[in-house]
């Protein structure tokens, strides 16, 4: 193709194709030096003067100068779009994070007779640089940099976005975690301007830098509720250490993060503004070739950053339903089937053994999920392979676990269930990790009890442990359940701070020796500061004693399976109805059908009733309860 023949198909004259691609176009109106331009483009023309290397003839070449090959893949894409989609080529050049190679690099492409040059300048400070595409008067824009004359994508815009997304989530203790770039400044002006917008106090507390251990105990304290991230790679980092800790997002806090839209999400998908690296090179590329062809027209508003999801936003921690604590034995539960229970001078074989998670703090923070809360174990477990199983089974749940803590040395206890034909049970317990928790461990967890409504204690751990429990619960306004189980006497201190006493009519006996009838010994403890009193009875129902109010109902008519964990399914359906709004009357009827469906399958855990199948059997046999 010859300069004749583009004129000839443009319809101007040679002279004025020779005069715009040459660069000496002043005084041609630009429709017409668009017209030609386009029509060099289709026919990719190449004009004498840019063979002899002359500064000024059009070679429909873009180069671009990268400082590194990160920068190469965030960037590379979009600029081949935009100049491929203008019919330009263009040269990639990388100058290695060097300042020296940026110079070479702006001279070979000065040597190419490139139409302009994109620049992502090594430092900030590039005048030399600068200076040298001046000389050469070629089109020229910087990227990426810190600099007022440079393009650059909008961190500041992203930093309130972010802080803006949990504000509007209801957050107010919000973290910010940043790196020492300028553009990570930027991030953190904006999550500044947020708050400030926002009358939201802004803690400097609050602001963590990648370059210092992360200190995870903010998390345990919840000294704050949500946090924005500058690096998604940071976040991450901070995913993996707060599952680590047994922590549940956007349970105990909310996240938010930048993220390039090269980079693939992690397994857990954490709520990102990405960043719209392709879409901000195709408008660099497009801003430079208008300027080289000398265009005026408007091009698009560079591009604006999104939030891609709200997976790991909810609420505040603080702000969601208040949690259950479960304080009490952790372990392993090792059921062995019976055609009848072994007795003195009695030797009998089971056919098959199971082997489950257990325990009444497990059982009770499990059956407490299930019925549609949140829930938090404080407890203890051996160093061994039986604690690495149950952390992992807890992981199915909206479960707090930071309260429970291994023992060094120890074994995690260990219960062995024996469960007859017709369902009923006996247990030995081997105590274990068990009788370390301290009341230290309970005062450890003392923000747990800030943020609930419930604190369940059972009798397996030792008794200072419950009543440091009992304190706090007073403390921070929680009821209190106590299941006094495998203990022969409960302290009158521990009575004091117990609102619902439920044990069954042996355990009554045992803390109540004597002749004494059920009715009595329920008054007993009432005198001693217990406000109500449940006995459960197994096939034949639950008593009641609260108050004024005296009251019995009969069990639900099921075929028993194994009724070992029916006290357990009682208290997680009482306690999760009374949060409910029911009635105590209404709450403990529930509750018998819980315990009732619970026997009907072998276990404690694996048989505890879920919220939608307890419902579903109610409706079918009493509606009017719900």
């Amino acid at each position: 193709m010859t300069i004749r023949e583009i004129a000839q198909l443009a319809g101007v004259s040679v002279s004025t194709v020779s005069k715009i691609m040459n660069g000496k176009d002043d005084s041609i109106r630009a429709e017409t030096r668009e017209h030609v331009l386009q029509i060099a483009k289709e026919y990719n023309y190449k004009p004498y003067a840019s063979i002899i290397t002359s500064y000024s003839a059009k070679s429909l070449c873009i180069g671009v100068i990268l400082r590194n090959a990160n920068q190469m893949s965030l960037y590379a894409s979009g600029i081949l779009t935009a100049t491929q989609n203008y019919g330009y080529c263009v040269i990639f050049r990388e100058s290695n994070d060097s300042s020296e190679e940026e110079i070479k690099n702006i001279s070979a492409l000065i040597n190419m007779n490139v139409d302009g040059i994109l620049l992502d300048p090594v430092v900030p400070d590039c005048d030399s640089s600068i200076k040298q595409l001046q000389t050469a008067a070629i089109p020229y824009l910087l990227f990426d940099t810190d600099r007022t004359d440079a393009y650059n994508l909008d961190f500041r815009q992203m930093g309130y976005t972010a802080a803006e997304a949990l504000v509007n989530a209801g957050h107010r203790e919000i973290a910010c975690l940043i790196d020492q770039t300028g553009k990570s400044a930027s991030f953190l002006h904006g999550y500044q301007q947020c708050l400030f917008e926002h009358n939201i106090p802004l803690n400097e507390e609050l602001i963590f830098h990648e370059e210092s251990l992360f200190p995870s105990e903010r998390l345990s304290s919840h000294l704050f509720s949500g946090i924005i991230v500058f690096h998604y790679s940071a976040a991450i980092q901070l995913v993996k250490t707060a599952e680590t800790l047994h922590y549940h997002i956007p349970c105990d806090f909310s996240v938010v993060s930048l993220k390039t839209d090269i980079q693939e999400s992690y397994c857990f998908d954490i709520s990102a503004l990405t960043i719209p690296c392709t879409t901000f090179a195709i408008h660099i590329a497009e801003l430079l070739i208008q300027i080289v062809e000398k265009k005026e027209e408007a091009l698009s508003a560079p591009p604006f950053s999104k939030l891609n999801h709200t997976h790991s936003i909810d609420i505040p921690y603080h702000s969601r339903t208040k949690k259950v604590i479960s304080l009490g034995s952790i372990n392993i539960d090792n059921y062995m089937n019976f055609k009848e229970l072994p007795h003195t001078g009695k030797t009998v074989t089971s056919p098959a053994s199971v082997t489950l998670p257990g325990g009444k703090c497990m059982n009770e923070t499990v059956g407490i999920c299930k019925l549609g809360h949140s829930a938090c174990a404080i407890g203890r477990v051996g160093d061994d392979a039986d604690a690495d199983f149950l952390y992992q089974y807890t992981r199915n749940y909206l479960l707090d676990t930071s309260g429970i803590r291994r023992s060094k040395g120890q074994k995690t206890g260990q219960a062995y269930i024996f469960v007859q034909e017709d369902g009923n049970s006996m247990i030995s317990i081997m105590a274990g990790a068990n009788n370390s928790l301290s009341s230290k461990d309970v005062a450890d967890s003392e923000h747990m009890f800030a943020n609930a409504s419930y604190c369940l204690m059972q009798t397996e751990v030792p008794i200072d442990a419950l009543i440091k429990a009992g304190e706090l619960s007073r403390k921070y306004g929680l009821t209190t359940v106590l299941k006094p189980s495998a203990c022969s006497q409960i302290p009158n201190r521990l009575l004091q701070f117990t609102d619902i006493l439920v044990p069954n009519l042996d355990e009554l006996n045992e803390i109540c020796p004597g002749n004494q009838t059920m009715e009595a010994k329920a008054d007993f403890l009432l005198s001693c500061g217990v406000q109500t009193v449940i006995v459960t009875l197994g096939d034949q129902g639950c008593y009641i004693r609260s108050g004024s109010l005296t009251y019995s109902f009969p069990a639900i008519d099921v075929v028993t399976v194994d009724s070992s964990g029916a006290g357990d399914a009682f208290i997680c359906a009482l306690v999760s109805y009374l949060l409910y709004g029911y009635s105590l009357l209404s709450a403990a009827k529930i509750a018998g059908y819980a315990a009732g469906l619970s026997t009907t399958r072998q276990g404690t855990t694996s048989a505890l009733v879920d919220r939608h199948t307890l419902e579903s059997y109610i409706r079918r046999t009493e509606p009017g309860l719900l």
